[in-house]
């Protein structure tokens, strides 16, 4: 648990650090921009503004599903190998094998580069499209929406997550026993208690490994493309595209470029929808549910496939009756 405690502390210096490097760079960005203020009055800027504060949301919902999704793809994996491998003996037949963990190895790193490209693609398409779409101001504002939500969100997860991992532990350190009197088949390893404290964890650790560490980067990455191409978005004085006698956009330069936002938004939807309809093609992330309750030889006959919850209520049968029965 000490762990945890000493990670979310250095998570909090992180999430600090990335802050202050993004106000750093949203600096820069409105000096490349030519951008003096930005004005949360004006309509346009709200808008992107609440369109920043949204994207971090987005960002991590897209990374606890692809936690969720690399999880599945790793548990049929391993009950393949429990099945072919017999690696929990329970075919007597059949010498127990050796686990394929390069196999494993594989589908971690699959996951973890193909997961990504959607939320990677996210964190740089939206600064592009509401520089281009509205105007440079506008990104300053969606920018400074994005980082405040990003800082909340991240702490957030970063101390929720230890805080689930801690209440996880706590339970299997025998905490709830001693702290309430209880045995150890009501709130031990193995009770009803652990055993909603591990569901719980399986949020707490994606949120404080994948999804919080993850907005840092998130919220850096966007003020770097803003700075990148801040001198290219519309101004005042930025020139009408096609036109020849050198004509201006004028005013704040909202909509001048709007074609060019609507092209890059587009192009990013019809790619993000692509490449998920891919993944659902390939099978990745989809397990077989109705067979949570078995590991086993099916095809011997012989051998009765194990029921897990039969063995959890037998051990429990076993820490309640007293020695010697």
């Amino acid at each position: 648990m000490g762990g945890n405690t000493t990670a979310a502390t250095g998570k909090g210096f992180a999430i600090g650090s990335a802050v202050l490097t993004s106000l750093a760079l949203l600096a820069a960005f409105k000096t490349a921009a030519s951008i003096t203020t930005i004005d949360v009055s004006k309509s346009t800027v709200l808008a992107a503004a609440l369109f920043g504060a949204m994207l971090p949301y987005i960002f991590a919902a897209l990374t606890m599903m692809a936690v969720g999704r690399s999880a599945a793809d790793m548990i049929g994996e391993v009950r393949r190998q429990f099945k072919e491998y017999n690696l929990l003996g329970t075919d007597p037949n059949r010498k127990i094998g050796t686990p394929d963990c390069d196999t494993c190895i594989a589908i971690s790193t699959k996951a973890s580069l193909q997961e990504m490209v959607i939320p990677g693609f996210l964190a740089i398409v939206a600064p592009l499209f509401i520089g281009y779409l509205l105007n440079g101001e506008s990104l300053g504002g969606m920018l400074v929406g994005g980082i405040t939500s990003g800082c909340m969100l991240a702490i957030y997860m970063a101390n929720a997550g230890g805080a689930w991992d801690n209440a996880k532990k706590w339970i299997e350190a025998g905490g709830l026993m001693k702290a309430y009197n209880k045995e150890k088949h009501e709130g031990g390893k193995g009770s009803d208690w652990h055993k909603a404290a591990v569901t719980g964890d399986t949020v707490g650790d994606p949120f404080k490994d994948t999804s919080g560490p993850a907005l840092n980067i998130l919220i850096k990455l966007m003020t770097m493309i803003a700075l990148v191409f801040g001198s290219t978005f519309p101004n005042a004085n930025s020139p009408v595209i096609g036109s020849s006698d050198g004509q201006t956009c004028g005013g704040d330069g909202t909509y001048c470029y709007w074609w060019v936002g609507t092209i890059i938004g587009v192009l990013f939807l019809v790619f993000a929808f692509s490449f998920w309809i891919w993944q659902r093609a390939q099978g990745f992330g989809k397990i077989d549910f109705d067979q949570k309750d078995t590991i086993g030889a099916r095809e011997t006959g012989d051998i009765q496939l194990t029921d897990q919850r039969k063995v959890e209520d037998d051990a429990r049968l076993d820490d309640i009756q007293p020695s010697g029965v």
